[in-house]
């Protein structure tokens, strides 16, 4: 029996939260309080009012304290980019399963080591790449599944904001991890390696093109696979975003335009379970080249605590392994080089 709803027989999963900004906050607590396998009993962050608002009861420690906390046996971290590798591993030693958001680590050979110590542990490490269940890429999936497009040419991915307006916050500083490479690249890094593995190379253009940008803001990458070429590019200065995806094949085009509303949906309320949730609305659905409509299938951000609840359970595999969140990392790393040395840069061997 998995630890959920139907499993009254195991005790839930007490899960110490690192982190309450944006991710904590909106995604992580309550996507974990809508699986019953899993109780939310500390968090460690400054913002103790907004804890003790959004969930009455919950402890608010300090890092060292959780980490060391013998009750809590997850522990999930959603703090600045480069501060995940060093708490990961902190987590680990102290005999925890972990969550880390993604981007896993800053460097891939970090992201192997923590990968070893885990199994040396014998402890669970996964890394939330939550928009593997985005309803849009759910459709892209079932989409070259049934081959409906034929032999692919192909696929471009955006990620497009209007963001004139530089806001300051670690994400926007020139930091390591900082940028939207590192952001929302690895979003569509990761939805690219999902569907086609790694690339036999990649070439990237990143720039800063608002006037306070300490970051990037602005990055277009090409990465080669054979005859296919896929596309991912994101701009902060976008006023009539393009499509979120647009896939040319042999047979058919498809293409797709707004962005998964799942995010939104958690920021205002709406949860798992509760009607209209992961759905679009029929004008938000894809059409393919010859404008037949494609049903966006729903999103389930709740699948990833749901497939964690299986695996600490010893009843399957974690949502996403560390091989494939260090592949993410990899062809960062790879376009990072790219831009610096003005070449294309092979990936994978």
């Amino acid at each position: 029996m998995t630890p959920t709803s139907s499993d009254s027989s195991r005790a839930p999963i007490r899960v110490g939260l690192i982190g309450y900004g944006l991710s904590g906050a909106s995604f992580h607590a309550p996507l974990l309080a809508a699986e019953p396998a899993f109780t939310l009993a500390a968090v460690a962050t400054r913002r103790t009012e907004e804890v003790a608002r959004d969930w009455p009861g919950v402890r608010v420690l300090s890092q060292d304290a959780l980490l060391e906390d013998p009750s809590l046996e997850l522990i999930v971290i959603a703090t600045p980019n480069d501060s995940h590798a060093a708490l990961a591993e902190r987590a680990l030693l102290a005999g925890k399963h972990v969550v880390v958001e993604k981007p896993f680590t800053l460097d891939s050979a970090e992201a192997v080591r923590l990968g070893a110590l885990a199994r040396e542990r014998g402890r669970c490490l996964t890394v939330f790449h939550n928009r593997r269940w985005d309803g849009d890429f759910l459709t892209v999936r079932q989409l070259l599944e049934q081959g409906r497009l034929g032999r692919l040419y192909s696929f471009e991915s955006h990620f497009d904001r209007f963001r004139p307006q530089v806001k300051r916050r670690w994400k926007e500083e020139d930091v390591p991890g900082g940028g939207t490479l590192w952001d929302l690249g690895a979003h569509l890094i990761d939805q690219a390696v999902q569907l086609f593995g790694l690339p036999e190379s990649i070439s990237a253009d990143l720039g800063r093109q608002r006037a306070e940008a300490r970051a990037v803001d602005w990055f277009h990458l090409v990465l080669r696979y054979g005859e296919l070429r896929v596309l991912l590019h994101s701009g902060s200065v976008v006023h009539e975003p393009w499509p979120r995806f647009v896939l040319q094949g042999e047979a058919e085009a498809w293409f797709k335009y707004g962005l998964d509303p799942q995010e939104e949906q958690l920021k205002g309320g709406l949860r798992p379970g509760m009607a209209g949730w992961g759905l679009e609305p029929a004008e938000r659905h894809s059409r393919l080249g010859g404008g037949a409509s494609v049903p966006t299938l729903p999103g389930a951000y709740e699948q990833f605590y749901g497939q964690l609840a299986s695996a600490l359970a010893g009843e399957g595999p974690v949502p996403v392994t560390v091989e494939s969140a260090a592949q993410v990392i990899q062809v960062i790393e790879a376009a990072l080089r790219s831009h610096e040395e003005g070449r294309r840069i092979s990936v994978s061997t």
